[in-house]
């Protein structure tokens, strides 16, 4: 395997975390709190090995930047898209893993509180992490 894929693993990892926030979501709103706490955890688990994926990659390409090649409001539409998820990918690290820790210590509350704000924040994380690989690979 070459370094060459990492993109299209990234984005996999990125669409599919971003079904498994979607279902958790359903299933806590549907009050199955089992499969919730399951598809969550997947999802954490798809954005884990996105992260060693995207760091894996860009350690491996040692500094060489993938530049957007578009032009006009393609352009301005990309960097729009990732001048917002970049900052918002670092935040939901943190934030993801105090929601996990009020969730496992039974604090719900503050759990909920956090996760109000943060599956929307990591669903366009999500979804943006996958257009801007289309963006850059596919829609050239």
């Amino acid at each position: 395997m070459t370094a060459a894929i990492l993109p299209t693993i990234n984005a996999s990892l990125n669409f599919l975390a971003g079904i498994l926030l979607f279902c958790g979501w359903l299933a806590i709103r549907r009050k199955n709190k089992v499969l919730h706490q399951r598809l969550m955890a997947w999802a954490l688990v798809c954005s884990t090995f996105f992260l060693i994926s995207y760091v894996t990659y860009h350690a491996l390409k040692k500094g060489v930047v993938t530049h957007y090649q578009g032009t006009g409001i393609s352009r301005t539409i990309y960097f729009f898209i990732l001048s917002t998820h970049t900052p918002l990918a670092m935040i939901i690290v943190p934030f993801s893993l105090l929601a996990v820790r009020h969730a496992l210590k039974g604090e719900y509350s503050r759990h909920t509180k956090i996760t109000r704000w943060l599956l929307p924040v990591w669903m366009y994380v999500s979804v943006t992490g996958v257009v801007i690989y289309f963006m850059l690979y596919v829609w050239k």
